[in-house]
């Protein structure tokens, strides 16, 4: 039986790209516009269509589903994206 190697799916002469993580905490980032707004969990929940309990678990959430985010925009009336497209727009530049 031989034995066969994968091959490499760079190939020679590809550069890998390397994908880096937002690094936004989007959960403290609602709870602490949330207190700015002063509303309280329960009308939130009771806005967003969930539970209490949800509301504390996207507090602790490191990346939020976008229709979720989406939603949690309009009612606490912040952009939650632009923190993302910030975060993009000053990204390290490439060198060429």
């Amino acid at each position: 039986m031989e034995n066969k190697k994968k091959p490499n799916r760079a190939g020679k002469g590809r550069k890998t790209t390397r994908i880096r993580k937002a690094n936004v905490d989007i959960g403290s980032m609602v709870k602490a516009k949330l207190r700015e707004r002063r509303m309280t969990v329960v009308s939130f929940a009771t806005l967003l269509g969930c539970s209490r309990t949800n509301i504390y678990k996207i507090f602790g959430k490191h990346s939020i589903d976008t229709d979720e985010l989406f939603k949690i925009s309009e009612i606490l009336d912040f952009d939650f994206f632009k923190c993302y497209s910030d975060r993009f727009r000053n990204k390290p530049k490439k060198d060429s």
